[in-house]
């Protein structure tokens, strides 16, 4: 198990610097959905993986996501000014990994077609949200960035989603059945 910091406000004594390994580590515990994020207009399309995503707000329709201060998207997305959230479906495993490193698929390698907004959108994806960059906030190394929902939609096949656990893709056991809500 790994070692945790005391919770207490009232602990006087100075802390060391929480490691960033460690961080990782224990926030693998968490179990996120994944999403690949596209932006860019006709000449100039990207893409990048990411499980770093919540809704914020419903009125006004508000989401946000954090992107590596360094990423190939970064530029894109500020060109553009907007971008989509595209949720992925268990089967689509290995284009999640496609547009998680360095260096990565490219846009136009993987079906996708245009918002009526013009931004890509993934054919295949379970669902998106096609938004408006709103804000774009210092999040240390990462931006924190704030979309205003524009449009969306639902694939109309039924599928489960990606789901990102403990250093792996993974998804939901179909065979699983909600508890029923009553």
């Amino acid at each position: 198990m790994i070692p945790v910091q005391s919770l207490s406000p009232h602990d006087p004594q100075p802390r060391p610097p929480v490691d960033g390994r460690a961080l990782r580590t224990v926030c693998g515990s968490f179990a996120t959905g994944v999403t690949v994020i596209t932006t860019g207009g006709p000449e100039e399309g990207a893409a990048t993986t990411v499980n770093s995503f919540t809704s914020v707000s419903l009125e006004p329709p508000l989401v946000l996501f954090c992107l590596h201060r360094q990423s190939r998207l970064r530029p894109v997305l500020q060109r553009s000014r907007g971008f989509v959230v595209n949720f992925l479906t268990h089967r689509q495993e290995g284009l999640a990994w496609k547009f998680a490193g360095r260096e990565s698929a490219r846009l136009a390698e993987v079906p996708y077609h245009r918002s009526a907004g013009g931004l890509p959108v993934l054919t295949e994806a379970l669902a998106f949200l096609e938004c408006r960059l709103a804000e774009e906030y210092d999040g240390g190394d990462h931006a924190i960035v704030v979309g205003e929902v524009t449009a969306l939609g639902t694939s109309e096949e039924e599928a489960d989603p990606l789901v990102f656990y403990q250093g792996a893709m993974r998804f939901l056991d179909a065979a699983a059945k909600a508890p029923a809500r009553g």
